[in-house]
């Protein structure tokens, strides 16, 4: 099942910078993991902001907020979601 997020990252002001560094990098590293296991499918930057659009390739609902809430910046996200289902029109 497909889902499509926008992601917005809302830190904290107070939020001491080495603990900003160590939550960005076990970010990368978990979605780059994910990008590896075929569950993110696409990731791009929102242009201007601390945002992203993905994509997720998840069995169902409850495997896509388990890989999502595992996210180190999880409780720091900002996330709307749209369940994707195929066009009829699609080519692919």
């Amino acid at each position: 099942m497909l889902f499509c997020t926008l992601m917005t990252v809302k830190l904290p002001p107070d939020l001491p910078a080495e603990r900003v560094q160590t939550l960005r990098a076990a970010e990368t590293a978990l979605a780059q993991d994910y990008q590896r296991q075929g569950k993110l499918r696409h990731l791009w930057r929102v242009a201007g902001r601390t945002a992203n659009v993905s994509v997720w390739d998840c069995a169902d609902a409850d495997d896509f907020h388990a890989t999502v809430s595992a996210l180190p910046l999880f409780p720091y996200l900002e996330i709307e979601v749209l369940p994707l289902a195929r066009h009829p029109s699609a080519l692919d």
